[in-house]
Formats: structure tokens, sequence, C-alpha cells
């Protein structure tokens, strides 16, 4: 059911950071035989495990093969951390229907050429925290961001070189509705068709399985697996080009709050019925995310 789905393969570094404990750490013998599940060899997991340490992301705790254990560093648990906020915004937002205050938070910045490459790395976690670009070196968003793109430019020792606003009197071009701005800098349109796509496909899976749990049957772990971490996969393809815009600014109803009420009610009904309960679940903090 799941599992014939058109939903895209699972990337093997998803995977693993699917795996990782609250704590960051990556035990080989969870992560191997969820891979397997999901149709990854041994040695395509490992591969990629070493590209992670490469990277620092990864660093390598104990044991061999099977009995490894990975540890998240610093770099990575920054990494899974910011999917558990965001998560937790998302689902925040959905709960509350509202969430503007009408202010729009600018940053700007002119970073010379020759930190072309922290420019470059300022510029990636402006987009990451869900910014809009006005024009080079001008970003917005409708949300508080500026702690956050302070830290980032400590980080990077930039902080000479930025600055910030705040306004309630936005024009881009000749736009100067907030939802025509919005869909100007954010392709809301687009966005909306993409979670419409995934919403469509995932629409009757909590009823499917509702009959499977009706019917006393159980989800196997292949099945289980390949299915929920699939799903997950197609739905973060949306998530992570979502700026999680305040319902204000958005089409009521919008199909990204859908999508996410869908994934919510599949892994709950999945998890009811499958074979192994007391097995790893991946995403851990995708739960402790919707819990919060």
């Amino acid at each position: 059911m799941i599992a014939n789905s058109t939903f895209v393969q699972l990337p093997t570094r998803t995977l693993i950071f699917g795996m990782a404990h609250e704590d960051g750490r990556i035990l080989c013998e969870e992560l191997l035989p969820v891979a397997r599940a999901c149709e990854q060899s041994d040695s395509q997991v490992r591969s990629c495990l070493r590209r992670m340490v490469a990277e620092g992301l990864l660093e390598k705790a104990s044991g061999a093969g099977a009995s490894a254990v990975y540890n998240a560093t610093p770099r990575g648990k920054q990494v899974l951390s910011r999917l558990y906020e965001k998560t937790r915004l998302a689902y925040g937002q959905d709960a509350a229907g509202i969430g503007w205050d009408r202010k729009w938070h600018l940053v700007f910045f002119a970073i010379p050429e020759t930190k072309r490459i922290v420019r470059d790395r300022f510029r990636d976690r402006l987009l990451e925290l869900g910014g809009g670009q006005v024009q080079p070196g001008l970003y917005v968003s409708p949300h508080d961001w500026h702690e956050q793109v302070v830290s980032e430019a400590e980080r990077l020792s930039i902080q000479s070189f930025i600055g910030l606003a705040t306004t309630d009197d936005l024009s881009v071009g000749s736009e100067s509705d907030p939802k025509a701005i919005a869909n100007k800098l954010w392709q809301v349109n687009k966005l909306y068709n993409r979670y419409q796509l995934f919403a469509d496909e995932l629409k009757a899976v909590p009823e499917a399985l509702a009959q499977m749990r009706d019917r006393h049957e159980q989800l196997g772990d292949e099945l289980f697996l390949s299915g929920a971490l699939a799903v997950a996969v197609a739905f973060q393809e949306c998530f992570e080009d979502d700026p999680l815009l305040p319902p204000e600014l958005l089409p009521r109803p919008w199909p990204g709050q859908v999508a996410r009420e869908l994934l919510v009610q599949c892994r709950k009904m999945a998890l009811k019925i499958r074979v192994t309960r007391s097995q790893p679940v991946p995403f851990r903090y995708f739960d402790s995310a919707v819990q919060a």
C-alpha cells in the first residue's frame, strides 16, 4: 500500500539522521536492519557514515561493523536541532491558527567579495530560516528571526557587515498587499501545489491502516519501515522549502497543514499495528516535536 506509492527513493543520509537518538547517538545494530528493509546495503550505509564523519557531522564512538556506535558532532546535532525546531514551529502554528503581528523583519548585508564563501554560507542560512530575498543583500521574514540571524553572523564573524530593521510598511516592486508579497517572495502557489500532490498521495492511507486494524491485521516491519521512511522523505521535500509563513499569509485551507495532519495520522496508526512495536522507531525527533 504505502510501499507501492510514487514516493521518492530514500536518501541514505536522511535514513541515518532519522535513526538518531535524542542525544545524537546512532547505533548500527538499529540502523542496519532498517536500511535493509529499505533495500539499502550495509556497504552503502557504511560508506555514507564515513562521508558524514569526514564532513564533521558524526564521529565514531565505539565498536565496529554491526556493533558500531556513532555520535552526532556539535554540527550534526545542530542539523537535528533545526529539524526539531522547524517541525515544532509548524505544528505549533497549525494548532494556533494565527501567528502574525503584521511586522516584517529585515536583514541586510554587504559582505566583501574576499569573504565570498562566508557570505554564501550566511545567505544559505537565511534561506534555511525561511527568509525571502527582496534583492541581493536584502532578506525579509514575517517571523522575528533577528536573534537567530545575529547568532549566525557571530558564528561566521561577520557582525560588522549586517544590519537589521523591522517595519509594518513593506512594498516589493508594485506589491504592498502582504499576501501578494508572500506569493512573490516565496512562490506560495507552487508550494501549495506540491503539498496538495503529497496530500492527495497520502489521503487514503489512514483509512487503509484503520481497516487493517479493524481486521486485526498487523503491519510487518519491512513494509512499516520502508513505507514510513518513504513518506517522511516525500514530505521533507516539501517541508525543506517551506518558509512556514504565518497562517494570515497563506491561502485557506492550506494543504501544508493538511499534509502534516495526514502524516501524524498515518504514523500513529501504523505504530499501533506494527508487528514489532518494541523495535526502534525512525524519526524520533518528529514525535518529540509534535508532542511539544
